[in-house]
């Protein structure tokens, strides 16, 4: 059994008074809320996006182009003939325009009575929303929401999350796929895009200052050496130094700005193949940017020159939000302007010496802000400057999602590397009062330049699976279903992962012997939230059959199970990819798991395991002389899709209860069911039945829900909540969920 080898669901300390309260309770619910639906809800139909949405290669260049009106506005109902493109001065002839629009569609049962219900519902308890793995024909937006954490003070790391997560909260919707990436981390698990709140919250946890960034926006102001050798000698003469603010003009300055912009182009590098309209909105302090650069050939052999190449051929806008906000460069409290002498005490600052402060501070933000401009002009963005509102900044850049797709076909010059190196790029709209917002231009490249993924041959069957394994869509060619499960045992946490596989996607063979014989590579790891895989494994099976049994593992496919131990707390994600090695199939899965820390002595609870039962099988549970039916508990706790008409039983461990003088723990329970993310059952508080238990400190806890056959299918949530009578008020409660699908 998993979580605990102690655990049997079979066991008698079933609360039978809490399987009929919820038996009669759940019925008569569905019929309800069948009753009361008066027309099946239809399925959204997802926008369809064209992958390539803009390209640039030697038959075609896609640009993507933002018009607005004087105040800044969208404008969405241009015609053709009111806009013109130049390619090095050379007017093109237009062949494609179309306007692809980022208005939200708003769901035909997204009324304001359901929005308020759930925020009535999510304000009682934390309500898990269902995570379904996102295709690539349904992303319209991908947004890297880029932490130059190099260059970020300490007093702006809150400012920062807070924006993250209402970006997470109220402005992310169906269709997004996101990733939060931070400069100065290494290509991280939690860095991979994606359409999990989950996995976006953890991302924003580990959004923090950076002790190689300074603590603050401007370094208080301290007299120099020179200053106070020259002021004891002078007094307060006009040839004493203003003083520089420490670290400024550093030569690791330099190299962490370098360090900055090669995140920026592993960012970018890592969007080349993703659909939809990609946008990267970089959260930074700005970094210095060498005047001598401001050239265009000079750019173009800079490093930020290579993230605006890498962004214009991959269609990646750059929207930079300036962290620092209004920023006031005058003298405050941190800054020891006086200078100390032994003779005359403190003298105090000159007029000029305190205009010449804020002169070099306000050169220093504008050099500063000079990159950040550069890298969302040149790609067809804007920067957010001189703002308190960072969450109003994100909004502003959401509301620039729609544009105009117009293609043209370029001539042979154009990728003619010895006539030309750039290709600049001008845009002009002829409608009066309008601007267009569009990549400067692109370097006459091959498409082999764009960004390959290092490591093994493409051609290799290890590249092919480790490219799935690593991939933020999952790959179907071989249907998988994945469960992590969240554990403790004596020897420590631990989680056991069980993959469902479909054994018809997979090619067997004939045997000599009459058996069927399938091959399969499989890659497994789990990665902590630094990208690093804790643990890994990576090995060939060889599956075989006998023939009476062939047609049912046809019919049920089969489990794979891998555990892995946790040696430390934290977000982790599980990701595993089959290979068929017969037919070349791919198959891959993942799922992201917050482990808890048990060692702090809090309530917990590990993931629950369910197992469905017929009418009859149920029955036997209670009939000592029935015999034992056959258990499902692996398939039904990997697929989690159960049958109407069923009993529903679930098991969970609970960890951590507090003891009273008795050494007996005081713990209740209740359930809710969610569909749809509505609440459809509400249990009533039950007393946790301890009869035959022993280890207080693993407790067991066992339920069941009849699914009637007037249930509606579909998605589900099953959420147990716990509560330690003997615990302090705030660390009372734990919760766990598990998601299921209902199927007639």
């Amino acid at each position: 059994m998993m979580l605990s080898n102690k655990i049997n669901f079979h066991r008698k300390f079933v609360i039978l008074a809490e399987c009929f309260v919820l038996l009669s309770t759940i019925c008569f619910l569905s019929v309800n809320a069948l009753a009361q639906q008066a027309s099946p809800t239809p399925a959204k139909t997802p926008v369809p996006v064209d992958p390539d949405v803009v390209k640039i290669s030697t038959t075609l260049v896609q640009l993507d182009v933002t018009v607005v009106d004087d105040r800044g506005r969208v404008v969405k109902d241009l015609r053709p003939d009111e806009i013109e493109i130049y390619e090095n001065g050379k007017k093109q002839p237009i062949t494609n325009f179309s306007f692809v629009s980022a208005a939200r569609p708003v769901a035909q049962n997204e009324t304001k009575e359901s929005k308020e219900a759930a925020k009535i519902v999510a304000g009682r308890e934390p309500v898990p929303l269902p995570i379904t793995n996102v295709k690539p024909e349904q992303v319209r937006r991908t947004i890297a929401l880029v932490v130059d954490d190099l260059f970020l003070a300490f007093e702006n790391a809150p400012y920062t999350r807070r924006a993250l997560r209402k970006f997470v909260d109220e402005q992310m919707v169906e269709g997004d796929f996101v990733a939060i990436v931070r400069t100065g981390a290494g290509t991280g698990t939690l860095q991979q895009f994606t359409s999990d709140k989950n996995l976006l919250y953890a991302a924003i946890e580990q959004v923090k200052w950076n002790p190689s960034a300074a603590p603050s926006q401007f370094a208080p102001i301290r007299p120099t050496f020179d200053q106070l050798v020259r002021a004891e000698g002078q007094g307060e003469g006009t040839s004493v130094s203003a003083g520089a603010p420490e670290g400024f003009g550093e030569v690791n300055v330099r190299d962490k700005a370098t360090g900055t912009m090669a995140a920026l182009q592993y960012v970018v590098g890592g969007m080349t193949e993703l659909p939809g309209r990609k946008s990267v909105i970089l959260f930074s302090e700005g970094w210095p940017f060498d005047p001598a650069a401001l050239s265009e050939a000079a750019r173009l052999d800079s490093e930020i020159g290579k993230v605006v190449e890498m962004a214009n051929r991959a269609s990646v806008v750059f929207y930079p939000v300036d962290v620092r906000a209004v920023v006031y460069t005058g003298i405050t409290a941190a800054d020891q302007m006086s200078t100390p002498t032994a003779s005359f005490g403190s003298i105090a600052p000159s007029p000029q010496r305190m205009a010449n402060v804020m002169t070099q501070r306000n050169g220093q933000l504008f050099e500063t802000r000079r990159g950040m401009d550069i890298l969302a002009k040149e790609t067809g963005g804007f920067a957010v400057m001189n703002t308190n509102d960072l969450g109003g900044g994100i909004k502003r850049v959401l509301e620039d999602q729609s544009y105009y797709l117009i293609a043209y076909e370029p001539d042979s010059e154009t990728f003619d590397a010895a006539k030309r190196k750039f290709n600049k790029i001008e845009i002009k709209v002829v409608r009066k009062g309008l601007t267009a917002r569009y990549r400067s231009g692109f370097l006459n490249l091959a498409e082999e330049m764009i960004a390959k993924q290092p490591g093994i041959e493409a051609g290799e069957p290890m590249f092919q699976l480790r490219r799935a394994l690593m991939s933020p869509f999952v790959v179907n060619d071989l249907s998988l279903k994945l469960n992590a499960l969240f554990g403790n045992s004596q020897d420590g946490a631990y989680v056991s992962s069980l993959l469902h596989v479909e054994a018809k996607d997979i090619k067997f063979t004939d045997e000599t012997d009459g058996s069927k014989k399938a091959v399969f590579d499989v890659w497994a790891a789990s990665f902590n939230e630094k990208g690093i895989a804790a643990d890994q494994i990576r090995k060939t099976y060889t599956l075989s059959v006998r023939p009476e049994g062939y047609q049912k593992i046809l019919s049920d496919g089969f489990v794979y199970f891998f555990m892995f131990p946790v040696k430390k707390a934290g977000p982790y994600q599980y990701r595993v990819a089959i290979r068929d090695t017969q037919s070349g199939k791919i198959g891959s899965a993942n799922q992201f798991i917050q482990i808890p820390d048990v060692k702090k002595g809090r309530l917990t609870a590990s993931s629950i395991l369910i197992e469905s039962h017929s009418t009859a099988d149920w029955a036997k549970l209670f009939d000592a002389n029935a015999g034992i039916a056959r258990s499902t508990l692996q398939t039904d706790t990997a697929l989690r899709t159960i049958k109407l008409g069923t009993v529903l039983q679930y098991g969970f461990e609970v960890y951590n209860a507090k003891l009273d003088s008795a050494r007996k723990p005081s713990l209740q329970s209740r359930i809710r069911v969610f569909r749809d993310g509505q609440l459809v059952l509400d249990g009533k508080q039950i007393p946790v039945d301890l009869n035959g238990q022993t280890d207080m400190k693993r407790v067991q806890l066992s339920g069941a829900l009849s699914l009637s056959e007037q249930m509606l299918p579909g998605d589900y949530i099953l959420q147990v909540i716990v509560t330690d009578q003997l615990a302090k008020k705030k660390e009372q409660v734990t919760a766990q969920h598990i998601q299921f699908e209902v199927v007639q």
